[in-house]
């Protein structure tokens, strides 16, 4: 059994969950809604206040979609009550960020700012020059957008210079140390 897939979902208070016949899944709450398609192998059942995930075989394939399944569902719900947030630091002399109304300014060390406009239901927040936050319900989403402003600058290993996760280790290295004779 799923270590994952087996564990209950609790709803909590002000959320609401409709599961249609064709285990589209939709989540309302108070930050707003989220829906997904669930594999039709998949059974959801909803007892009152808890969800659970269950599977109709032990074959490779629905092993694979129970715990993913139960994990999409589980994040759908963290996402509507709470929404998700990913924090990145840029590290270099020179480099800041900025916001100006929907879009973040960049200025990198390449020769022009970058410039990249936030997607629906994201938003970006910049409390410093060197900080930027990455806000939304889809948990999906605010990975995926906080990493293509990392990947702008990633961080290099000999100065440690670049755009990282704020809880990302960046391993630096030894530099050059002179000629051999």
């Amino acid at each position: 059994m799923s270590r994952v897939g087996k564990l209950p979902i609790t709803i909590p208070q002000g959320v609401q969950v409709n599961v249609s016949d064709k285990n589209l899944v939709t989540v309302k709450g108070p930050l707003g809604e989220l829906s997904e398609q669930i594999d039709k192998d998949i059974k959801i059942e909803i007892d009152g206040e808890t969800l659970s995930v269950t599977r109709p075989s032990d074959n490779k394939r629905h092993r694979a979609l129970h715990g993913l399944s139960r994990a999409l569902i589980n994040n759908m719900v963290v996402g509507v009550t709470n929404g998700f947030e990913r924090k990145l630091q840029i590290v270099g002399v020179g480099y800041r960020a900025a916001k100006n109304g929907k879009k973040l300014e960049l200025s990198l060390g390449h020769s022009h700012p970058v410039v990249m406009e936030d997607p629906d239901g994201i938003e970006t927040l910049v409390p410093t020059q060197t900080e930027i936050v990455v806000k939304g319900i889809n948990k999906q989403l605010v990975g995926n957008y906080a990493s293509k402003i990392r990947e702008w600058r990633k961080p290099e290993p000999y100065k440690g210079k670049g755009v990282r996760y704020s809880d990302e280790r960046v391993i630096r290295k030894e530099g050059k140390t002179g000629k051999k004779k």
